[in-house]
Formats: structure tokens, sequence, C-alpha cells
């Protein structure tokens, strides 16, 4: 693109010849290859442009001969010649140009932020930094969705994805892509716009998704005293895909391993399934798992935190075992021993512990007890003059109380003995002198003595022996097959107006049973069927909660049975609105009933027509 005259470069040739004798040494020099594009000017050698609008990218590379000749490029003059080798610059004269208007790509929903959907590619004839292109969207509904950068070694335009797609939300994108030169040389606008536009379809393709949580995390926090089978938490998931198929729950067993945790599969109801203990576990970090039914191997996951409330269920006691010693010489109101305690529970309020005498050693006169009101306790003396000779240990019951709902207290005993000491108060010994024999007890009274002892103590081992054998073995023996367990009373119900043999409010709620109304005449076969269970307030899983509960209580019971154990009644009672729903009493004479349809019932039948049915023979069986 350089104007005509352009200079590119200057040749120079020498001679040998002597300059000052005639025109042998005047050289002269012309083109013999390169015309029409370029020109020399005879007497310097200066190579010019020759044409106009020279087109690197139609011809870039040109050879050009010069040659110099002597005695003036006359006849008879000697010539040399030499190539130059020229090659167009490129300048900014070429837009950039998309080779299509439009572009089809897809992409799955799962795809992730970050991924590459498709590629576009404007083409500028340039070269180098004259033909670097940005990209950039412009427009289109997926402007948010989409981001577009540019291949620095491709120059073309890489679309990738900003935001998570959702199928189920919108299924396509169309965007409006814009490639231009960054770098523009001004004398060249006017063959510009060095800018150019392209659409972009994007079609989202659906894949099968795991089950989404409406959280993916969740915060309860439930009371310690919380019954078995009580929802603390309502979990729910969902099937993104348009399918929308159905979900079930479950616990990752790895995050719950003791299995304080129950869910329901179906609702999704988280409960418990074990009593909760602040003092051995306050926080439970569980994961619930949702799999779509059709789909086991999608799998969705939440993450649930368990917070354990603390209640004062937890009595106060000593911090350590206090054993005190004091001397003999004692003064009244002098410090014995200094108590503290500690307590599992943690209440809002912090800990405040008061201590006192327990009421049948308040008003003892060697001891009195006072309380700092600072968590801590003096025990101190109330009187003067202790004898180890007549007493040389006193034990003294302390009763100490927290300040929970309710408050809770226990009663633990400190330890006081009488020392003798020196002068200075040191402890010489706190052992009371032993107690010895007198000397006039005869041999055959000590052999006397021991062989009671022995008898004693063998008949003792016969006793328990005798128990040990009375007593049912929990572990049942391998050569009995039992499948079924039956705990029967061997008198007749009355019915739903009996209220002391049976109460039917038991089977509609089974928390208010009450022990005080247990069978006293007779223990069932199996204990564990007749131990009360609380149950929870929950209307809609009474049953569930119940079976959760007895499933608790059977694990805890190293006696029961593995097999399943029935419980039933001999008699069925009277008074039932709904009349008799079983066979037992139901008719008072056969006359009441017809049997005659057994006949009807074919060969299989007969035995029962012919014991039951009326017998064709109209004659007396007498």
């Amino acid at each position: 693109m350089s104007p005509v005259g352009t200079s590119i470069m200057q040749v120079t040739a020498t001679d040998a010849d002597d300059p000052t004798y005639g025109s042998s040494a005047h050289v002269v020099y012309s083109i013999l290859q390169g015309q029409p594009y370029f020109s020399v000017e005879p007497r310097t050698g200066i190579i010019r442009t020759a044409l106009t609008n020279m087109d690197r990218e139609a011809r870039s590379y040109y050879e050009v001969v010069i040659q110099a000749k002597d005695m003036a490029g006359q006849m008879g003059g000697l010539a040399g010649t030499t190539t130059v080798n020229i090659t167009l610059s490129d300048v900014n004269d070429n837009p950039p140009r998309f080779s299509q208007k439009l572009y089809q790509m897809s992409v799955p929903e799962s795809a992730p932020v970050g991924s590459s959907v498709g590629r576009v590619l404007a083409k500028d004839l340039d070269e180098g930094i004259n033909a670097e292109i940005r990209y950039t969207i412009v427009d289109g509904d997926g402007i948010d969705v989409f981001n577009i950068s540019t291949d620095h070694a491709s120059q073309a335009g890489i679309i990738t994805i900003k935001k998570p797609l959702n199928f189920e939300k919108k299924k396509s994108y169309t965007l409006k892509v814009e490639g231009a030169n960054t770098y523009l040389e001004l004398r060249f606008l006017s063959l510009g716009p060095f800018q150019d536009t392209a659409t972009v379809h994007i079609s989202v393709e659906d894949v099968d998704e795991p089950p989404v949580f409406d959280s993916s995390f969740y915060f309860v926090e439930v009371s310690e005293e919380v019954e078995i089978g009580t929802i603390i938490q309502s979990i729910l998931a969902r099937d993104p895909d348009v399918a929308n198929d159905s979900i079930r729950y479950s616990i990752d067993r790895s995050s719950d391993p003791e299995r304080y945790f129950y869910i329901d599969i179906i609702s999704g109801a988280l409960m418990t399934a074990r009593p909760l203990d602040r003092e051995s576990i306050s926080w439970h970090n569980i994961t619930i798992l949702a799999m779509e039914m059709n789909n086991p191997s999608q799998i969705g996951s939440a993450a649930v935190t368990v917070k354990v409330f603390d209640v004062n269920d937890n009595p106060p006691e000593f911090s350590q075992f206090y054993e005190a010693y004091m001397c003999e010489n004692v003064k009244a109101g002098q410090l014995v021993q200094s108590l503290s305690a500690i307590d599992d529970d943690d209440p809002h309020g912090g800990q405040h512990f008061s201590y006192s005498l327990s009421p049948e050693a308040a008003s003892n006169p060697n001891f009195t007890l006072k309380d700092n009101q600072d968590n801590t306790a003096w025990i101190l003396t109330r009187r003067s003059g202790f004898r180890q000779q007549e007493q040389h240990t006193y034990y003294l019951p302390v009763v100490i109380s927290d300040n929970g709902l309710p408050p809770l207290s226990s009663t633990s005993t400190v330890t006081v003995r009488v020392c003798s000491c020196d002068i200075d108060g040191d402890i010489m010994s706190c052992t009371a002198e032993p107690y010895t024999l007198p000397v006039s007890l005869s041999r055959g009274a000590l052999i006397a003595i021991l062989a009671c002892i022995f008898i004693s103590l063998v008949m003792i081992l016969l006793i328990l022996s005798m128990r040990r054998h009375k007593k049912q073995p929990c572990i049942i023996d391998e050569d009995e097959n039992f499948h079924e367990n039956i705990v029967r009373y061997d008198d007749e119900g009355g019915g739903e107006e009996d209220t002391e043999a049976f109460d039917i409010a038991a089977m509609w709620n089974p928390r208010e049973v009450q022990l005080l109304k247990t069978r006293q005449d007779m223990l069932p076969e199996i204990e564990s069927l007749s131990k009360h269970v609380p149950q929870t307030c929950a209307v809609d899983y009474n049953v569930h909660s119940y079976v959760l509960a007895k499933l608790y209580e059977a694990d805890q019971d190293p006696c029961a049975p593995p097999y399943d154990s029935l419980q039933t009644y001999l008699y069925e009672g009277n008074g039932s609105v709904a009349e008799s729903l079983s066979s037992l009493q139901s008719i008072t004479t056969d006359s009441d009933q017809s049997y005659d349809y057994l006949t009807e019932w074919g060969p299989r039948f007969k035995k029962l027509a012919d014991m039951y049915g009326v017998s064709k023979d109209s004659g007396s069986l007498w």
C-alpha cells in the first residue's frame, strides 16, 4: 500500500578502472527483472516502487535483478548483475470476517461451569498483530450464562459456561457474537468496518440428574430428653428431571454408626431411634441420601447437623474422693477440708452448687459445714478435744444440689480421720491401735470359731447353686426348635367391658398404659413383652414410633429371643359392638348355622359336607 516512488534500498557497484580515464569507471544501473513493480535510478542505484496498491495478500515476495554497466551504459561496456529479494510487510487493511453467520451447538445440562461449548472463527487475511481478534457476546438471552474468550494460537473464539445449566428451566440460548481487530491503523479505517458478527444457537441436552434437596444443609436443635420416634426434621428432595421420579430416603450409616436416628424412606421424616445423651455426644453430623426409585445410581446428599440441648439429668458430685486428716488437739472452728463439686450438665446460666449436711448429720456435735456460695464449701470443727482412742474415723454425709430445673442432688461422704500429732502439729499416726484377742482364749475356741465360719460358707455356696439351677436360661437349647413363643393366660377375658383384665385403650395409645395395670396373678413367659415403653405424641407416626421403641428395647435386652413372639388370649370377650370377628364361640347350637353350601364346593370339601351338612336320610339316627 506504499505510494509510487517509495525508496526501498540502494545498490552500489564498484569498478577497478581509472575513473579519470574516459568513462571506463562510469557505472549506470538498470533493472532486468522486477518490472513493472519496481524501478531503479540509473545513476544512484536506488530501488523504488513503480506501482500503487501493491497487495501483500496477493503477492508478498519479489525477486528483482539489477544490472550495473560501465562505459556509461554504452556499447562495449562491461556489466555485472545482482539479485535483490523484496518482501512486502503487512498492514491492517483487511477486516475480520466470519466464514458462517449461524453456528449450531449443543451442551448437556450436567456440564460443569467453565467447560467449553464450542468455537467460532472470524478469518483475517492479515497476519501478526494485524490479525489479532477479540471476541465478545454483544446480545442474546445467554449473555449472563455463557462467556467467550480468544484462543491466541488459532485466533478462534471459545464459548464456555459461566453459570450452571438446567434443561427443565431453559432448553436453548441464542447469542450474538462479535469479532473485532484489536489493532487498527487510522489510514485504513475507510476499508472497514474491522469487525463482524455471527449468531450462535446453543441447545441444552437433558440428562438424568440426582435428586436435589430443598437445602444442602440442615441445622436441628433437639432436647436430649426427646422420646424415641419423635420427628425432629422433615427432609424434602425432588427429582429435577422432567420425569419427576419418586424419591427414597436413607441415612449414610458411616455418618451415624450408632444408629441414633432413623428416616422414613418415603416421607423423609427424620426421627430419633435411640435415646440421646448430650453428655456422651452433644453434636451429631449425619448425611441424608436421596435416591431415585427408577434409577438407584442417581443419589443426592444433604448434611444434617443435630445439636443436643442439655437437660438437668445428672446430679452434682464431688470432684474427688475426700479423706481429711486432723490432729487430736484441733480447735473449734478450724478448717478440716475444702469441698468442690462437678456436674456433667451444662446449664445456660452456668453451674451453681449448694452444700449442706444431710438431715441425720446436721445436728452432730463434732463438725459443721459452711457453704461459701462460690461452688465450694468448708468442713469446720464444732468443738475441740478429739481423741483417737475414742473414735478415730468420722463419716460426714454431704448433700450437693444444683440450680437446674428440676434441681438434682446427691449425697457423698467425707471421711475425717483423727490423727496423733506432735507439738508442731505434724501428723505422726492416723491408725488406731489394733484390737487384740484376750490371752485367755483357748485353742479349742479358735478351732470352733473357724469351723462355724467354714460351715457358713458351705451353706451359702449351696444356696447360690440352687438358685442358679432354678433360673430360666436366656439362651435356648440348640436341640429345641421353637418358631413361636406363646404367652398364655388360662382365664377368660371379659371383652371390651372388662377394664381390669384388658384395656382396649392400650391398643390405641400405648403411651397411656400404666405399669400398675399389669397382671399380678400370672407373669408372662417372656418378660420383655410386658415392659412399658414411653411413646411419642405424634399422631401420624404413633405405630411407627412404637415399633422403633420396641426395636430399641429388644436391642438392649440380652435375653430377648431372636425370633418372632406371639401373644394370644384363649377366649374371646363379649360385649363388642362389632360382634364376633372370629369363629370362637360364634354360634350356640348346630342349628344356628347351615352348612349345606359345602356340597356345592366340589369333592375336595365332601368330607366337611358329610360332617356338617344335612343328611339325605330323613330317618332318626337313634
